[in-house]
């Protein structure tokens, strides 16, 4: 396995900001999508976390992310908004629009929310969290698909069609550990392939093809044709295909091509229900006896969604982020492009 080196949180996270801002990003929005990357490496899913960087400077340079562009809600009722994100950094819009859905919801008890035109918006697990943290329970999907291309294959499809689609859903527990479940629809999300190659590691069996077709855990045989497979069989392929269904409400959608996609939030007020202490200690006390269960062979105890991001957290603010040297060097690539110093002393 290739190197890996751990850095603090302040020193990633600064270093991201500096370099975003070297390439035309505010400072407001630098900090935010910065800070959002870091936080999903302290939740230990380093796949949507400063790996990301150098794919987003790079879509910058390419013109594919607008750094500067700020949100603009184009439809809005009591209880729903459309925001489009004018292509650009996708964490900056979906925290804004995340906030903007949870005010609303506090006035009006729900609010749904599309989104359209954002770049990729990261690890949809933060904006639960938000919701989570305001005492609102909140619904995200992410969906794209159609005829002709995509990453993952249908269920019984030689060919992909269709995206990783997450789904992400998130309940306040009044505590740090709010119950979230965040997961692809794909056996693994692709920036797991990515985390795998900056590492040389094999990938678990049964989550890709290669392009023709046949089973690989070789990341190559991915980025070379290959596609992930949907998980749970025709369950996950089936939830796939809602995640897309939702992203459709933002009106991105092409009849012709048989194409449908974007982002769906939906966010509910837990004290328009019951009142929010006492369904927070409900719920708390309901996981607790859930984890009380006695664990199975080979299972030291039973855990809750929530429980691993909590953890990571716990263990990372204290002894730093492993970083796969590969991942650093091109940042580090991209550092001496931008002139941005590394200030290695730091790390």
């Amino acid at each position: 396995m290739a190197g890996i080196r751990p850095f603090s949180s302040a020193y990633l996270q600064s270093l991201a900001r500096r370099l975003f801002i070297a390439a035309g990003t505010p400072p407001h929005i630098a900090d935010t999508v910065a800070e959002i990357l870091v936080n999903a490496n302290l939740a230990g899913h380093d796949s949507h976390g400063v790996l990301r960087v150098p794919a987003y400077l790079s879509g910058i340079e390419k013109g594919a992310i607008v750094p500067s562009a700020e949100p603009e809600v184009v439809q809005e009722t009591d209880t729903t908004f459309i925001c489009d994100g004018k292509n650009g950094f996708g964490h900056y819009i979906a925290r804004r629009a995340m906030q903007r859905a949870i005010e609303k919801a506090e006035e009006a008890n729900l609010c749904g929310v599309s989104l359209r035109r954002t770049g990729h918006i990261g690890r949809l697990g933060e904006y639960a969290e938000q919701a989570a943290r305001a005492g609102c329970i909140s619904l995200i999907a992410t969906g794209g698909g159609g005829r002709g291309g995509g990453c993952t294959v249908p269920f019984g499809g030689a060919k992909g069609a269709l995206g990783t689609n997450p789904i992400a859903v998130g309940v306040p527990t009044g505590d740090g550990a709010p119950f979230i479940i965040d997961y692809a629809t794909s056996m693994i999300a692709e920036g797991k392939i990515q985390v795998a190659r900056s590492q040389n590691a094999d990938l678990p069996a049964g989550c890709i093809v290669d392009k023709h077709g046949n089973p690989s855990v070789k990341w190559a045989d991915f980025y070379d044709g290959g596609f992930l497979l949907p998980f749970g069989g025709h369950k996950g392929y089936a939830l796939s295909l809602l995640m897309c269904l939702l992203g459709g409400l933002s009106g991105h959608f092409n009849v012709e091509r048989g194409a449908m996609g974007g982002t769906f939030m939906l966010v509910i007020n837990v004290s328009a229900f019951t009142p929010l202490d006492d369904y927070q200690r409900a719920v708390r006390a309901f996981l607790n006896g859930i984890k009380s269960t006695p664990p199975a062979p080979g299972f030291n105890e039973v855990l809750v969604p929530g429980d691993f991001e909590h953890r990571f957290r716990v263990h990372r603010r204290a002894h730093g982020i492993a970083l796969p040297d590969a991942i650093y060097r091109q940042i580090a690539e991209w550092a001496k492009k931008l002139k941005v110093a590394l200030e290695e002393d730091e790390g």
